[in-house]
Formats: structure tokens, C-alpha cells, sequence
């Protein structure tokens, strides 16, 4: 009889510990990094619930959803100096209504809006623009027309998200980099005027073109430049304004040729990556096709080591810009953690921006490690809330519907398509 009782014990002490790791140790806020949880509201200040099934990664875990403010930590250096998030097609948002009263038939790139996408440190924004409709949409296309089934909005509204950011948060920059296929005349010129960002405005003639160093962004900041636009159209550079894309940054391939390991090389219309004239560098870090179940895998290791080729590549300069799709899935840390290597790397010689000290020379750093949540003074991004777990096994709808239009696409490719 004893022996039944001891063995019984031993099950339930085993069967116990078992279980043990599948448990919330912690919740109410106090989760950290990479601490289990069950639902958002257990994780800290800039965190949320997330899993990552692609990777095998079942259990959620508290993950970074919010950029380090880096301006807090080092300020005051020119502009080219530092790593800025930039969202692929920002305005592709999955769940995104349609506004043009056709189901719509294409692909998407992010998960929140654009404004929640800037509160969350987001910096840079790509955005695909057309003539339809008697006025200017963010949109996919079929050879560089918009169609009803690929229109998202009216740029206009992406636009007026912008300014009000910018104008409730006077020290923060933001660059707009256009894929432009607006031919109607001054179009662009009259949209952000009718937008009212032209207060804004970074002025084409204090751009650099020759090597040198961009104005710091104290500077920008003190002078209300904080807005910098770039066009793919040459012309508009002297007729409305607005600066030509190439005249001032290199860009590696993007799509599936920018996520190629071991391999950085510049898309078609840059120059080089280490050429020297252009002193903003671009690094495009997506799949051609998107897709969100993947993405939490694609901003793993394999993010590091792109920026580590890329880097490379471009005579070990780092990039200025580093553009993703779903910018807030990942294991851990993700495009945050890696963001916070790039500037910690280039600003002060240490592994990570949170070890940089203001003023102290290059490579004194700080005893610390990845931050466990986002520094308080960040900017109160509004991250996702409640329960933040993919599936592998039965993806979300817009993950199935970016394959199950793969086959619409197929032959748009062939004959040149924008995504």
C-alpha cells in the first residue's frame, strides 16, 4: 500500500513539473522579454504576446512591438548617421476596407495603420502612387496601372495621418519615399500642399549631392524640416520640388533578391551600394510574395545576417533605412533588436544603442543587454492588444489570400507588375 501511495506522489510531482513550463510565471505587466504569457496585458510597456509557429515557436512569449527612441540616447548628429524602420507599402494593410466597391485582389504588406505604425517607431514610409479615379490612391498595379481590385485609398488620407503626427510630436522625422506613377500635372505638389505638410517640407536645395553629410537632426528639428520626400520620377525634381530618389540614396534589390543570404546586390536603378556620392543607403528586406506567417522566421538570424552582407557590400556603411513587411512579427526581439544593433554599431562602437553613452568616446559602452521592454520615453506607441498567436497550420485569411491570388499575379509579373 505504501508503495502505491509513493508512486502516486512521484506521478503527481512529475505530471506537475511537466506542466511547469507551459505556465504564466508572471502577468500584469510584469512579463519581460521573451517571458511566457498568455495574453498582451501580461507583458511590459511596449511588448505584446506573439508566438512564432513558422519556427517552431508555439508558446507565446512577450515580443517587441516598439522602436527605441534612439534620438533620446544619442542626438545632434547628422541625419545620415543613423538606422530608421521603414514599412514596405504601409498602406497595405490587411482588413483594410475597400473603398472603390470591388472585392479587392491583391496583395498586403503591414497589419496596423500607418498611424499606428509611426507610434510604434516606424520612420519611413513606402508608398506606391497612381492617377485614379479623378485623384491620387495608394495602390498595387497591373503595368503601372491602378485598378478598382488593387486600390487601397485616396493618398491623401496616409498623408493626413502624417501630419498629425508630426504635429503632435515636434521633434520626431519622418521620410516618404514614393513609387510614382502620378502623371497628372503638379498632382504631387497639390496632394501634400492639400495635406497641409508642406510646413514640413525638407527643402531639395539643402539636400546633399556630392558625399557630404546631411544636417543633424537638431538641426532639422529646430527648423521644422522634419519631412523628407523622394520621388522614382526624375523630372519632378525641378518642376514640383521634389527630390529624385537615385540622385540620393543607393538600394539594394528588393524582393526575393534582397533576401538572399550572402548576397547584397543593388537593384537596377541605384548606383553601387558603396558608392560614396549618395549618402542615404536603403536596404529592402522582404519576399516578393508577402506573407505573414513567415515573417516572425524572416526577421530572425537571417535579418542579422542580410545587414551584416549589406553592410558589406556598401564598403561597411550601414544602412540608413531598413524597410520590411509586417514589421512587428518576430521570435523576440525582431527588426527592433535588429535596428538597435545597426545604430548601436554606427553611433558609438557598442552591440547595441541601449550600451551608447551621449558624449562618451566611441566604444565606451554601458554593462547592458537588449532592453527587456521599450524605454519609457519611446513615444507611447499604441501596440497590438490581446492574444497575438499565428497559426502555421491554419494561417490568417490575408495569408491565404496573398497565395490564393498568387495565380491572378503570375502572368502580371511577367509583364511587369507593382507590388
Amino acid at each position: 500500500m505504501e508503495s502505491i501511495i509513493v508512486w502516486a506522489l512521484l506521478f503527481l510531482l512529475i505530471n506537475h513539473a511537466l506542466l511547469l513550463p507551459f505556465s504564466t510565471a508572471c502577468s500584469n505587466g510584469d512579463c519581460q522579454l521573451l517571458d511566457s504569457c498568455s495574453e498582451t496585458s501580461d507583458c511590459g510597456s511596449g511588448l505584446y504576446c506573439g508566438n512564432c509557429p513558422a519556427m517552431n515557436k508555439n508558446q507565446p512569449v512577450c515580443t517587441r512591438g516598439q522602436a527605441t527612441q534612439v534620438t533620446n540616447i544619442i542626438n545632434g548628429l547628422a541625419f545620415n548617421k543613423y538606422t530608421w524602420l521603414v514599412t514596405h507599402n504601409a498602406f497595405s494593410i490587411v482588413g483594410e476596407p475597400s473603398l472603390t466597391g470591388a472585392q479587392r485582389v491583391t496583395f498586403y504588406n503591414q497589419e496596423d495603420s500607418v498611424t499606428n505604425q509611426l507610434l510604434n517607431g516606424v520612420r519611413g514610409l513606402m508608398l506606391d502612387m497612381y492617377d485614379y479615379n479623378n485623384d491620387i490612391w495608394l495602390c498595387h498595379s497591373f503595368q503601372g496601372q491602378c485598378f478598382n481590385f488593387t486600390a487601397f485609398e485616396p493618398a491623401i488620407n496616409t498623408l493626413r495621418e502624417v501630419e498629425a503626427f508630426l504635429s503632435s510630436n515636434p521633434s520626431e522625422i519622418v521620410t516618404i519615399i514614393i513609387e510614382d506613377y502620378v502623371r497628372s500635372p503638379k498632382g504631387l505638389t497639390n496632394l501634400f500642399t492639400n495635406a497641409g505638410l508642406l510646413k514640413y517640407w525638407f527643402p531639395v536645395s539643402s539636400m546633399p549631392k556630392n558625399g557630404e553629410d546631411w544636417p543633424t537632426v537638431t538641426d532639422m528639428v529646430k527648423n521644422n524640416q522634419r519631412l523628407l520626400v523622394f520621388t522614382s520620377v526624375a523630372s519632378k525634381e525641378a518642376d514640383e520640388g521634389i527630390a529624385y530618389q537615385w540622385r540620393y540614396m543607393v538600394e539594394n534589390e528588393s524582393g526575393d533578391g534582397g533576401i538572399t543570404p550572402a548576397s547584397c546586390a543593388n537593384r537596377k536603378e541605384s548606383h553601387n551600394l558603396n558608392s560614396r556620392t549618395e549618402t542615404l543607403f536603403v536596404q529592402n528586406y522582404f519576399p516578393t510574395i508577402p506573407n505573414q506567417s513567415e515573417a516572425c522566421k524572416e526577421h530572425s538570424t537571417s535579418l542579422i545576417d542580410m545587414v551584416n552582407a549589406c553592410y558589406r557590400a556598401a564598403g561597411n556603411r550601414m544602412p540608413n533605412f531598413l524597410a520590411v513587411n509586417f514589421y512587428m512579427r518576430s521570435d523576440g526581439g525582431g527588426v527592433f533588436d535588429t535596428i538597435d544593433r545597426m545604430n548601436g554599431r554606427s553611433l558609438c562602437g557598442c552591440t547595441t544603442v541601449t550600451a551608447c553613452q551621449a558624449g562618451a568616446p566611441q566604444g565606451t559602452c554601458k554593462d547592458t543587454h537588449a532592453p527587456v521592454r521599450t524605454p519609457a520615453d519611446s513615444g507611447g506607441g499604441s501596440v497590438i492588444m490581446g492574444s497575438f498567436n499565428f497559426s502555421a497550420s491554419t494561417p490568417s485569411a490575408s495569408s491565404h489570400s496573398n497565395r490564393l491570388h498568387f495565380g491572378v499575379f503570375v502572368l502580371s509579373f511577367l509583364a511587369g507588375v507593382s507590388l
